[in-house]
């Protein structure tokens, strides 16, 4: 029989709080040493996708650990691609109340920095 992991998740999230508030490294290193421990075994993935829940355990997992995806194509968790944006339909009123865009006039216009080239 295993023994329970010694790590919880208000452990890891106390420790992150402690090192946003006083900017305590060792605090944060401790937090994020945990986290691995858990982000890398796949014992303990689902608390760890339960740890990622809390904002500032995603930003040290976006930043330092960068295995939350990992651990979503693994078990096969797909993100879905976004559709693309629909134009929007142009009444006819709008187009008559606003001119056509003119371009700029062309660069020749603008006289040369260097005349005696």
């Amino acid at each position: 029989m295993t023994r329970p992991s010694r790590i919880s998740r208000g452990v890891i999230l106390g420790q992150l709080r402690l090192a946003a508030k006083k900017g305590d490294r060792s605090a944060l290193a401790l937090a994020v040493d945990q986290m691995k421990t858990w982000a890398y075994s796949p014992r303990y993935w689902q608390k760890y996708m339960q740890l990622l829940s809390h904002p500032l355990a995603r930003l040290v997992d976006l930043t330092v650990i960068k295995q939350g995806d990992k651990i979503a194509h693994q078990k096969g968790w797909v993100k879905l691609p976004r559709e693309p944006r629909r134009p929007k339909p142009k009444s006819k009123r709008a187009a008559e109340r606003r001119p056509a865009a003119r371009r700029p006039a062309a660069v020749s216009a603008q006289p040369s920095l260097f005349p005696e080239l």
